[in-house]
């Protein structure tokens, strides 16, 4: 099996708004493939604590390995490192109040999630309709898909996956019951509802990215964060989010608009960080990224 590549996202801007400091405290609430992490342990040094956070298993196992080459690699000068399966929304019960000097969290999917077919995440390949995070428990996209009332489910595309043609996507999907594979599912979609005039993207993406918002309650999960980051962090402590589409970056500027009225946070982007040209054509998965900070007054 190949060893799954990873490149984080806006790693050298993360870094820069995280303000990593020798000895300090940090969390990666979405600790993934650990490219963040692996990063932000090097920076750290000996003295200092990274506590990693992710609800899949299979993902944190890969971060394990990655981390344990980090530490071979830094010696001494590694950080301790503390592993909490668990999804970030639960920080606040893992947590002591107060006790963060920085908190990182990631809302894309990881590479190992999009590329094995078997996690059910992708629409171009031949795959269980899964796109569970945590794999032990919950729903399914193919439960969702072919469980859900019509009305229902057009209701969820058009929410989580602003998608205008919700309705005929719906009513396609119900024609078609049962479906048990992302492959299928993905030529119903694009059948009913092609690519339009001037569109890049493939006419199942907003579909497949409602169906794993809904799955892994992520709009709740970086809702139950961004309440929680406050009391988590140190007066000066950093608080970096990276979004990839508007309802999770319109979640993140609202709550840092709300923070720095009532002088909880200072917001410390303006407008939100996205990557540059050289960053894009490296990595194609950042185009769609927007980093906001905050700074715990």
């Amino acid at each position: 099996m190949n060893k799954p590549q990873h490149v984080p996202v806006l790693l050298d801007e993360a870094l820069e708004y995280l303000n990593v400091r020798s000895g300090g405290v940090y969390v990666d609430a979405t600790l993934g493939l650990a490219g963040h992490s692996a990063a932000i342990a090097k920076r750290l040094g000996g003295k200092g604590r990274l506590i990693c956070f992710d609800r899949d298993p299979q993902a944190m196992e890969a971060a394990r390995v990655r981390l344990e080459e980090v530490k071979a690699e830094l010696g001494a000068e590694m950080p301790e490192v503390v592993y909490v399966a668990k999804a970030f929304s639960e920080a606040a019960s893992e947590l002591e109040p107060g006790s963060v000097d920085g908190l990182l969290a990631d809302f894309g999917v990881s590479s190992l999630q999009l590329d094995e077919a078997h996690r059910g995440f992708s629409f171009r390949s031949e795959g269980p309709l899964d796109m569970r995070m945590d794999t032990r428990s919950g729903e399914t996209a193919g439960q969702v898909v072919n469980q859900e009332d019509e009305n229902e489910l057009a209701d969820l595309i058009y929410e989580f996956g602003e998608e205008r043609r919700s309705r005929r996507i719906a009513r396609a999907i119900v024609r078609a019951r049962p479906i048990s594979t992302t492959a299928e599912l993905a030529r119903i979609i694009s059948a009913e509802a092609p690519s339009m005039k001037g569109e890049k993207i493939h006419p199942a993406t907003r579909t497949f990215q409602a169906l794993r918002i809904r799955v892994n309650n992520e709009l709740g999960e970086i809702e139950s964060l961004l309440k929680s980051a406050p009391s988590l962090l140190k007066p000066g402590g950093r608080l970096v989010l990276i979004s990839f589409h508007s309802l999770e970056d319109r979640l993140v500027k609202d709550a840092f608009r709300e923070a720095g009225r009532n002088k909880v946070f200072e917001v410390l982007t303006k407008k939100p960080v996205a990557a540059g040209r050289q960053e894009e054509m490296r990595n194609p998965r950042s185009r769609s990224a927007k980093l906001r900070a905050a700074q715990k007054v």
